[in-house]
C-alpha cells in the first residue's frame, strides 16, 4: 500500500506563513506527495519567481548527461579563463589549486553552490545553449537559468541568474527522483551531487541534520536539496524522505532587501515552520 502523506498539517502551515508577516514579502510555495506527485500545498506556484542558484540543477543535469554520454570525462582536469572569475559563493576561487576534475567540480556545486565551479562547467558543456537545449528536449519548462555568475549584474545583464515557478520546480524534483529525467543514472547522479548541500538554513533547518553529512539517511531523513540567495530572495527545492513517505518541495520568497533588510528574519523563519510541518506529515 503506498504510504500517502497527509496534506492538512502542511497546507494550514503554508496558509499562516504566507499570511502573516510584514507586507512587502512575495512568497511562492509548492509542496507535493513525492511518490504521488499529489499537491499538498501551493500558493502562487504558477507564477516565475528569480531562483538565484536554483538553476544550477539545470547545470549538473547537462554535466551527468556528458559524463554519461562520452563529452565530459569525469576526471578531465578544468580550469577557469579570465571571463569565468567570480567570488561569493563556493569554495574553489579560496583555493590554491587551479584546475580540478569535472566531476569534482559538480560536486563543489552541489555542496557550496560554487560559482566559479559553476562558471567552468558552464563554458565546458557548451554554455546556455546548452542548457536550454536540455530543457527543451526533456519537456523542462518554466525553470531557467539565464545566465554565468557574476560578481555585479550591469543593466545590460539578465536581472536573475536563474528564474522559476515553484511548481515547474516541484515537477523537476520529481521527475529526478523518479529516474525518469535522460536516463536514471543521470538522475542518481544529480541528486548525488545535491545530497552534498551544506546550505540548511531555509525550509531544510527544520529537518535537524547534519549540514556537512547527510548524504546517507541521518535520523532516517534523506534529504537533497538545492538553495538560492541572494539580496531579497531565498529559494529552497529538494526532496525530504522518512521511511516510505516522501515530499518534494520549492519554497521561494523575495522582498526589498534594501527598504526591509530584517524581511530575512521573517523569511527563514516561516520556511523552517513549513519544514517543520513536512516532517509532522512525513512521521504522522
Amino acid at each position: 500500500m503506498t504510504a500517502v502523506v497527509s496534506a492538512e498539517p502542511i497546507a494550514a502551515t503554508v496558509a499562516q506563513v504566507v499570511g502573516e508577516g510584514p507586507e512587502g514579502i512575495g512568497w511562492g510555495v509548492c509542496l507535493a506527495d513525492g511518490t504521488t506527485g499529489s499537491v499538498l500545498a501551493e500558493h502562487r506556484s504558477h507564477e516565475l519567481f528569480p531562483t538565484a542558484s536554483v538553476g544550477k540543477v539545470l547545470l549538473l543535469l547537462e554535466v551527468a548527461r556528458a559524463l554519461e554520454h562520452g563529452g565530459l570525462g569525469a576526471r578531465e582536469l578544468l580550469g577557469p579563463l579570465p571571463e569565468d572569475e567570480v567570488a561569493d559563493s563556493g569554495l574553489w576561487h579560496h583555493l590554491r589549486v587551479e584546475r580540478l576534475p569535472a566531476e569534482d567540480l559538480a560536486a563543489l556545486v552541489g555542496a557550496v553552490s560554487d560559482n566559479l565551479a559553476t562558471n567552468v562547467l558552464l563554458r565546458r558543456v557548451g554554455g546556455l545553449r546548452a542548457i536550454d537545449d536540455l530543457a527543451e528536449l526533456h519537456g523542462i519548462r518554466h525553470v531557467t537559468l539565464h545566465d554565468r555568475v557574476r560578481d555585479v549584474r550591469g543593466p545590460g545583464d539578465p536581472p536573475a541568474l536563474s528564474t522559476a515557478t515553484p511548481a515547474a520546480l516541484v515537477d523537476l524534483v520529481l521527475r529526478l527522483e523518479h529516474g525518469e529525467l535522460v536516463s536514471s543514472g543521470v538522475c542518481d547522479r544529480v541528486t548525488g551531487w545535491l545530497a552534498l548541500d551544506t546550505d540548511l538554513s531555509m525550509v531544510a533547518s527544520a529537518f535537524g541534520l547534519d549540514p556537512l553529512a547527510h548524504s546517507v539517511p541521518d535520523r532516517g531523513v534523506r534529504l537533497w536539496n538545492k538553495t538560492g540567495t541572494v539580496p531579497g530572495t531565498r529559494a529552497d527545492t529538494g526532496l525530504v524522505g522518512v521511511l516510505q513517505r516522501r515530499v518534494a518541495f520549492a519554497v521561494v520568497a523575495c522582498w526589498d532587501d534594501a527598504s526591509a533588510p530584517a524581511s530575512r528574519d521573517v523569511v527563514l523563519g516561516g520556511m523552517r515552520r513549513i519544514g517543520e510541518s513536512v516532517v509532522t506529515a512525513l512521521r504522522a
